[in-house]
């Protein structure tokens, strides 16, 4: 066998196919790594996951060239490719889930579903993206909880990704009154204080603006009302303020909770439903 390999070396075609296949992997390379480089020099990407992906891809090239030039030397590699076939079967058992992870890493990282510093929801999970790798995600969560999520469970379910690289998403809060109280005051109420909040967005030009939902139920009507904010990554904090704001003027204003037809004659007239019904 080493004699036919001496033989097909002596051979200008053979070598000149051989040391062609080989310059063009090592062309492929060096172009795919000036690309990643530009990549990093622009800060589109982790340097991380650049590293991950430049050593995937020098992985796949020169794997191809070897076998290519293994062809033209002739060599036999059907019983290689075989045992390779065997052994990827058993090792891919073993390595699906991680093999899987770097697949769904690089539909993620080159679709650009989100980039680092994004806000995003995955299920009934919100955090700022501080990491993408090619096996994993990492979410920072309003509460400082660090997230560490497979790519593969991400591209099995619906991301929303709520800032798309800006520092600004919609926001809403809900609340529950009295089927009785005025809607036109309540959304007055919230609206100022809306308006007046510091981390909310309010720009008709920009169509930053404050809308209402309502919605009714048995005892009460629902608003919800929807708003831009700024740093999405503290969103329930920024909620939570305005709620504790909104409820305090409730308060002021006398604006009812949802409540029951018994009680509410109750409140307001101060009147017991059984005396009413004794008088009569």
């Amino acid at each position: 066998m080493s004699t036919d390999i001496l033989t097909i070396l002596q051979d200008p075609i053979a070598l000149l196919q051989i040391i062609s296949t080989l310059l063009g992997a090592f062309l492929i390379v060096t172009i795919f790594n000036m690309l990643i480089g530009k990549l990093e020099k622009r800060g589109e990407l982790e340097k991380g996951t650049l590293v991950h992906l430049k050593r995937f891809f020098q992985i796949v090239i020169y794997l191809v060239a070897g076998t290519i030039v293994l062809s033209i030397l002739s060599v036999d590699i059907t019983g290689m490719i075989a045992g390779l076939g065997v052994g990827a079967l058993v090792i891919g058992f073993g390595l699906q889930d991680i093999v899987e992870n770097w697949v769904s890493g690089v539909l993620i990282i080159s679709g650009k579903t989100y980039a680092i510093g994004d806000v995003i929801r995955v299920g009934n999970l919100t955090g700022t993206v501080t990491d993408i790798a090619l096996r994993t995600t990492k979410l920072k969560t309003y509460d400082r909880n660090e997230i560490i999520i497979p790519n593969s469970m991400l591209m099995k379910e619906k991301i929303i990704n709520l800032t798309g690289g800006k520092q600004e998403a919609v926001a809403s809060l809900t609340f529950a009154v009295d089927y009785t109280v005025n809607i036109k005051q309540v959304e007055t109420i919230v609206e100022n204080i809306l308006k007046k909040h510091k981390s909310v967005i309010f720009n008709l030009k920009n169509k930053r603006e404050i809308r209402f939902i309502l919605r009714n139920k048995e005892w009460a009507n629902e608003i919800e009302a929807l708003f831009w904010i700024k740093d999405p990554s503290n969103e329930e904090f920024i909620k939570s303020n305005i709620t504790e704001l909104i409820q305090n003027e409730f308060k002021k204003e006398c604006i009812l909770p949802p409540i029951p037809a018994l009680l509410r004659r109750e409140y307001l007239t101060g009147i017991k439903e059984t005396n009413e019904q004794e008088t009569a």
